[in-house]
């Protein structure tokens, strides 16, 4: 990842950004996740996006994404399942839980719905309190800071148990 960070189409990345990619791209290599060493075209999300999916499976299960846009990054996290995971999240410093619970992502009801359900819905409950997210923009952490790569690797852990993964060294 260092050798292509270093590519003359990823000055504009910051070398602080840089440091977090590359810190991000280690810690979750432990976890049975990697990008395969590629950093592709960002689509609508940025100018480029880097895919962490599961290593050594036929189905590509993403964990997670780093969106590269032209003046910083955003980590998101493929989270299923809240519910079964609301105690962390209620236990787990402010930032994280501001992902779950803030305005950003809230369902605004576009009418994406067959039978009455959207399927990029997510729905569950936070301390006490009933929400909706779009799965198309939820659990973004815009600008995410090397010194809460621990949080970051914390809750990846929660919802990707190490029982499930395959641990490396």
């Amino acid at each position: 990842m260092r050798i292509i960070l270093e590519e003359e189409r990823f000055n504009f990345i910051s070398s602080y950004n840089k440091s977090f990619i590359l810190a991000f791209d280690s810690e979750i290599l432990t976890l049975g996740y990697s990008c395969g060493g590629h950093i592709g075209s960002g689509a609508c999300w940025g100018k480029y996006m880097i895919i962490y999916s599961k290593i050594g499976v036929r189905n590509k299960q993403v964990a997670a994404r780093i969106y590269i846009k032209e003046d910083n990054i955003i980590l998101r996290l493929f989270l299923n399942k809240i519910d079964k995971h609301r105690e962390y999240i209620e236990n787990s410093p402010a930032f994280i839980k501001d992902v779950f619970i803030g305005e950003h992502g809230k369902c605004q009801h576009c009418h994406n719905e067959k039978d009455g359900n959207c399927k990029f819905r997510k729905t569950y409950t936070i301390d006490n309190h009933y929400y909706e997210k779009c799965n198309g923009i939820t659990f973004e952490f815009w600008m995410p800071d090397l010194q809460k790569l621990p949080e970051y690797i914390g809750l990846l852990k929660e919802f990707y148990p190490a029982n499930r993964n395959i641990i490396l060294k």
